[in-house]
């Protein structure tokens, strides 16, 4: 979109304020609000900021950083009022020197797609995020009460929880996002909504606007939504399972042979072994949290066990089926991710990882089709060289630490703040005594 296009979307919206997007190391939306009669300024001259205080940003004496406008971003956001209608445009991070900012997320990724395009690739992807919708349980706490009473693909005429999916799937619609399918999930109260497969910068702005969206129509709801891997005990945790494929300068999908007996490419082998081979390292991107390994354990659907397979839902890769005349539809589906992670850096570490098992041809281990690896004892699995995946965020990055393919992808100053906030959330969850330790050993210790 160029600038007069642009304006002139700005005046027939409306708008009267712009908030300017990004994020911190962890995920977390920023935003920095301009009133639209400043966009000409902001496009050309870029928006300074104090970058000091941004998780994973800069040292007070590097602190003056700049905002530079994707236009191509811009969107209204439906859920605020007339009188102050504002839209979004997401951005990119520059130093004064005018180099992108090596920490900035959304660079880290551009940086990693700029590899691929050389060989005339693109990544395209399709997350699948879960989130669950829940009441207010008095005062300002919030104690997880699932919102309805439905299960997977459940319907009701007067489910209240259909009337607000169907608001957020109208809302995401309005920001550009060309939603495919709304449904709920397994779990009371846990819903999905899926967009549509596209290439892997706009996917990961996708998942950041459906974040905030999600949350946003559900507080005008009376609601809370969470995105949290694992909000309540005993029941299915949230996923963002993300389909994966690369594509040719043609548009051909380059994961699909014919001649195969799974129909895949060697590229397709290369890819899948590359990303079981980096997945223990790079959970503690795409599950970035403590509570995330409380949804990678058996029993609730996620995927615990490395190892990839056609329809078994319990390796962590699946390729799904193929179908005849639906050669582009060839994919990858890694499982494991969540959508507390932050996009642009799941992406980057999930791409590296593929890549390197690319260029060094790794070999791709046999499919676990027809095996439940839930089912399979400890000796049984270790027989089969079938490993898993780390047991806690801690075990995670020391994974991550020893991955140079991984930090290497992410740049040195990215790793570094991500690894600095993460185990810094790992302290403090193990200075905090839960309610499961006082019921526990109050009395019996």
């Amino acid at each position: 979109m160029d600038m007069k296009e642009l304006y002139a979307r700005v005046k027939e919206d409306d708008v009267k304020f712009i908030s300017l997007q990004f994020t911190d190391v962890t995920g977390a939306v920023k935003s920095v609000d301009i009133p639209s009669q400043r966009l000409n300024v902001a496009l050309n001259d870029g928006v300074w900021f104090d970058g000091s205080s941004v998780e994973g940003f800069a040292r007070i004496q590097e602190s003056d950083m700049r905002l530079v406008l994707d236009a191509d971003t811009y969107a209204v956001m439906p859920w605020t009022t007339s009188e102050y209608r504002r839209a979004r445009i997401f951005c990119d991070i520059y130093q004064m020197d005018g180099n992108p900012f090596p920490g900035d997320p959304r660079g880290t990724l551009k940086r990693q797609l700029e590899k691929l395009k050389n060989r005339g690739w693109t990544y395209y992807v399709g997350p699948e995020p879960e989130f669950f919708l829940f009441r207010r349980n008095g005062g300002d706490s919030i104690h997880p009460v699932p919102h309805d009473v439905g299960g997977y693909f459940d319907f009701s005429a007067h489910d209240e929880a259909v009337r607000v999916r169907t608001e957020l799937m109208d809302a995401l619609s309005s920001l550009g996002l060309e939603v495919e399918m709304g449904h709920h999930e397994v779990a009371l109260g846990q819903h999905e909504i899926d967009f549509q497969y596209t290439e892997a910068l706009r996917t990961a702005d996708n998942v950041l606007t459906m974040k905030y969206t999600v949350k946003a129509i559900a507080a005008k709801n009376g609601l809370v939504a969470s995105f949290m891997p694992k909000p309540i005990f005993g029941i299915n945790g949230s996923g963002m399972h993300c389909h994966q494929s690369l594509v040719d300068s043609t548009g051909k999908n380059i994961f699909f042979d014919a001649n195969d007996q799974h129909n895949l490419s060697p590229v397709a082998y290369g890819f899948i072994a590359g990303q079981l081979a980096h997945a223990r390292a790079f959970s503690a991107v795409t599950a970035p949290t403590v509570n995330s390994y409380k949804r990678l354990v058996p029993g609730y659907e996620a995927p615990v066990y490395v190892g990839w397979a056609q329809i078994n839902r319990s390796a962590l890769v699946r390729i799904p089926r193929y179908t005849p005349g639906m050669e582009n539809a060839t994919r990858a589906e890694l499982r494991c991710p969540d959508p507390s992670a932050n996009p642009y850096l799941a992406l980057t570490a999930m791409l590296a990882s593929a890549l390197d098992g690319i260029d060094r041809n790794l070999p791709c281990p046999a499919p676990l089709n027809n095996i439940n690896v839930y089912d399979l004892t400890r000796e049984e699995r270790k027989a089969m060289n079938i490993s898993e995946l780390p047991g806690s965020l801690a075990e995670a990055l020391r994974e991550l630490e020893n991955d140079s393919v991984i930090k290497e992808a992410l740049g040195d100053m990215t790793y570094e703040a991500f690894a600095r906030a993460k185990w810094a959330e790992v302290d403090d969850y193990r200075l905090h005594v839960t309610d499961w330790e006082v019921e526990r050993y109050l009395e019996t210790a």
